[in-house]
C-alpha cells in the first residue's frame, strides 16, 4: 500500500504569510504542518510516500524530507502546476500508485485521537474486499465543507460539496482510502461547477457501488483543518496543550518511525544529534534513554 499527501493550492486564504512559503510549511506550534498528515501515514504502516505540490514549493518539500530515507521511507515528489481538485492526486500520481491501494492524505488536515490508529488498521481491511474508506467528523460550519448526507437508519447516500443548505452536520474529512481502481475512476470523472475535480464524486461512484464506508469520529477525536488563520492558531494552541499536559508530542516522525520499526535506536540516535538542546530534541533523547 502507498500514501499521497497533497500538499498544492496556493494558500490564498491565508496571505500574507503564505506568499513566499507553502502553508503546508508552516508551523503548527513545535513543527512543520506537513509533519502531521506524515504522521498519519506512517501510523497506517505506509512507507511509500508521494508528496504533490506546486512547483515554486517542492523544492522546499526536497529540503525538509529528502528521499525520507532518513526516516526509513521512500519519498518522491510530483507536481501539481494547477489546483484543480483533490481527486487530481490520483491522475498526477497514477504512475506512483501503479498496482497498490493508496491512502490520500490532504497536507493541512490534523487529526488526533485515542483509538485512531485502530480506525487506520479498518480501513486498511475495507481494501482487501475492496471498499473505500472515507471519515466523517461534526462540524458547525458544514457549508464549508463536503458533507456527508444520511437516510432515517443511518445510511450513508450520499456526499454533498459545500450545499448551500446542508442536510447535515457531518463533514468528511481529508483522509481517504481507496482500491487500485481509484485511478480509472479519477480519470473518468468531470470537472464540477466550480471547475474543480472534486473528491465527492470519487466517493459518490464507490457509494453507488455499494462500496464505500464511512468511519465517524466521535467524541475524544480532533480534527483540524487549518485553512485559516484562526484555525492555524486554533491547532497550535491545542498541540501546545496537548503535548504539555500529557508529556507526548504529537506527530513527531522520528519516534513514530522508531516505535513503528521502520528504524532502529542507532538511526534514532543519529537523527536526533541535529536538534541538539531543543525541546524537539529533548524530547527524542528521552525516547532513547528509554529504550536503552
Amino acid at each position: 500500500m502507498k500514501g499521497i499527501i497533497l500538499a498544492g493550492g496556493s494558500g490564498t486564504r491565508l496571505y500574507p504569510i503564505t506568499k513566499g512559503t507553502s502553508k503546508q510549511l508552516l508551523s503548527i506550534y513545535d513543527k512543520p504542518m506537513i509533519y502531521y498528515p506524515l504522521s498519519v501515514l506512517m501510523l497506517s504502516g505506509i512507507k511509500d510516500i508521494l508528496i504533490i505540490s506546486n512547483p515554486d514549493n517542492l523544492p522546499n518539500f526536497k529540503k525538509l524530507f529528502n528521499d525520507g530515507s532518513g526516516l526509513g521511507l521512500k519519498i518522491t515528489y510530483k507536481e501539481q502546476k494547477n489546483p484543480d481538485g483533490i481527486a487530481q492526486a490520483f491522475v498526477i500520481g497514477k504512475d506512483f500508485i501503479n498496482n497498490d491501494d493508496i491512502c490520500l492524505v490532504l497536507g493541512d488536515n490534523i487529526f488526533y485521537g485515542k483509538g485512531f490508529t485502530g480506525l487506520l488498521n479498518s480501513a486498511k481491511s475495507n481494501l482487501k474486499i475492496n471498499k473505500a474508506t472515507v471519515f466523517g467528523y461534526n462540524v458547525n460550519n458544514p457549508s464549508d465543507f463536503g458533507i456527508a448526507n444520511f437516510d432515517s437508519n443511518k445510511n450513508l447516500i450520499n456526499i454533498e460539496e459545500k450545499p448551500k443548505s446542508p442536510m447535515s452536520n457531518t463533514a468528511v474529512v481529508g483522509l481517504y482510502f481507496y482500491p487500485n481502481n481509484v485511478i480509472k475512476i479519477a480519470n473518468k470523472i468531470k470537472p464540477s461547477k466550480r471547475g474543480e475535480f472534486e473528491i465527492s464524486s470519487v466517493n459518490q461512484y464507490y457509494l453507488d457501488s455499494k462500496n464505500l464506508k464511512i468511519e465517524i469520529l466521535g467524541r475524544g477525536f480532533t480534527w483540524l483543518d487549518t485553512g485559516t488563520h484562526d484555525s492555524l492558531l486554533e491547532a497550535s494552541n491545542f498541540i501546545k496543550t496537548v503535548e504539555k499536559h500529557s508529556g507526548y508530542k504529537i506527530a513527531c516522525l522520528e519516534e513514530i518511525a522508531f516505535k513503528m520499526k521502520f528504524i532502529n535506536l542507532k538511526k534514532l540516535k543519529k537523527l536526533t544529534k541535529p536538534f541538539g538542546d531543543s525541546s524537539y530534541g529533548k524530547y527524542l533523547k528521552s525516547i532513547i534513554n528509554e529504550n536503552q
